[in-house]
């Protein structure tokens, strides 16, 4: 049975990129040597490491004056690296969901980290608008789209101070401006590779200017004059994540994926706003293309309708216990297709429930 996989991370990835990679799992291009157990010091590896750094830079088109790096410990080491190396006295922080929150939260160990503008009055269903960047703060933090509850910011913060953004769960989903922003980073286990690697991408010489002593695995300067390679890197998940770059820009890059992952947001919630028995928690506009949440109105064919995804090979849709409900990741693997036989059993459930 096919599976039609919604996880929301670690997540769905390309079925070529899964079957290339198997191959070097055994013998990694015909160098009698498993990419598993190659030394990340290798010419082989190397030139994986500088593909993959370069792909990222071709494929979100990043502006001469910006360093990218794979490190480790995900994003959650992200919110203290931020910090870390930016926050001098105080910084702003939007909070719209968990990972925000514990952006801000870790923040706080090291200074002043003011949450400028939130959504926590209605369980982040929306993106906070209309709120005030003070001009004072060393950086303003955001991020893009979140996992657990299903909001997206469409329009990305301005302001005169420098911007970090948490991107994990929708980069390389559309197009952005990198110049934008001082710092992006992202954990790779949404729509890049496996979990293990996370990506930085940072613009030159803005950072370790807090007077601060920071640990050398938290400080950016080392890691970027040793090109990811400041200790052993997370060999398997980046060369993966070359694999999907190579994939993404092969098919069109950004502007490729980003017109079919609308198609996919906009079958699916279509059908939660046509559909009599769903309804989608989150306010219209600020709707993730990443993650939609949805709720039944009537638990009483809850059963019924967790009988049927599972007959038809979904996996990975139950909502996050802060929302509750369902919960369809459709990164950029996800195929339409996969979309489509979701929304069919929606309406069959309507049909035979409704």
């Amino acid at each position: 049975m096919k599976i039609h996989n919604y996880s929301a991370g670690p997540c769905i990835l390309p079925q070529e990129v899964f079957q290339e990679a198997s191959q070097s799992v055994i013998d990694f291009n015909g160098v009698g040597l498993s990419i598993l157990e190659m030394s990340h010091r290798s010419p082989e590896f190397v030139e994986v490491m500088e593909e993959a750094r370069n792909l990222v830079k071709e494929v979100l088109n990043v502006p001469e004056g910006y360093d990218v790096v794979f490190l480790q410990g995900g994003a959650s080491l992200g919110f203290s690296i931020a910090a870390f190396n930016y926050l001098k006295n105080k910084a702003a922080y939007i909070n719209t969901g968990s990972w925000a929150g514990k952006a801000a939260k870790e923040a706080k160990r090291l200074g002043a980290a003011d949450i400028i503008a939130s959504s926590e009055d209605k369980n982040f269903s929306y993106i906070p608008k209309n709120y005030e960047v003070p001009t004072d703060a060393d950086y303003l933090h955001f991020t893009s789209n979140n996992t657990i509850f299903g909001t997206q910011f469409k329009n990305f913060p301005t302001s005169n101070i420098p911007l970090i953004c948490d991107m994990s769960s929708d980069i390389f989903s559309r197009t952005i401006n990198v110049s934008d922003f001082t710092m992006i980073y992202a954990g790779a286990q949404k729509n890049l590779g496996p979990a293990g690697a996370t990506l930085y991408i940072v613009k030159k010489d803005s950072y370790g200017k807090t007077g601060r002593d920071i640990p050398v695995m938290l400080d950016l300067g080392p890691q970027i004059r040793k090109d990811s390679m400041y200790n052993t890197p997370p060999v398997f998940s980046v060369y993966v994540a070359m694999l999907t770059l190579r994939w993404l820009k092969k098919n069109g890059g950004v502007s490729w994926i980003e017109k079919i992952n609308q198609q996919k947001a906009d079958l699916l919630y279509g059908e939660i706003d046509r559909n009599s028995l769903f309804a989608g928690p989150v306010a219209k506009e600020d709707r993730s293309n990443m993650n939609a949440t949805f709720l039944l109105g009537n638990e009483d064919v809850k059963s019924t309708f967790d009988e049927m995804w599972k007959a038809a090979g979904i996996s990975g849709i139950k909502g996050h216990r802060s929302v509750g409900g369902y919960r369809a990741s459709m990164y950029n693997a996800l195929p339409i297709e996969s979309v489509q036989v979701l929304v069919d059993l929606m309406k069959e459930l309507e049909r035979t429930k409704g």
